[in-house]
């Protein structure tokens, strides 16, 4: 006799082992993010424009603070079951920006510089995806 595999229904909790990999996911997309974001805000303008010289500044800050409100949307929710469908949209918004950074970089013919955006965007999206099926 054979064993049938049982599938899961639609809005049923994932597995143990997704729900590890999708906080690991959340705590290293919240790490990035915040680093970099935290960066983009304490770098004094001189070096700032040395290393986006065709970006204003308060540009570049208002996507720091992004990044740094970003890494918070996309751990706090779900940590403290305090609206935790804000994770999955946090993350989706995340995945989001990751695909207009790929295009900012491929305009700028900096098509090495679109790995990182890629990895960070799929995993926003798996994030975004598995929290989701959660709320």
């Amino acid at each position: 006799m054979t064993e049938q595999a049982v599938l899961p229904e639609a809005g049923r909790r994932p597995g143990r082992a997704l729900n590890v990999a999708l906080w690991i996911a959340q705590v290293l997309l919240a790490g990035v993010f915040a680093m970099v974001g935290y960066l983009k805000l304490t770098i004094p303008v001189e070096q700032l424009a040395k290393v986006v010289p065709d970006m204003p500044v308060f540009m570049v800050r208002f996507i720091g603070i992004s990044e740094l409100l970003g890494a918070a949307g996309v751990l706090l929710p779900w940590l403290t079951r305090i609206r935790p469908a804000l994770t999955s949209l946090a993350a989706g918004a995340l995945a989001v920006v990751m695909v207009l950074a790929v295009g900012f970089h491929i305009s700028r013919g900096e098509v090495t510089a679109i790995g990182a955006p890629i990895l960070l965007g799929a995993l926003a999206a798996f994030v975004a995806w598995g929290r989701s099926r959660e709320s």
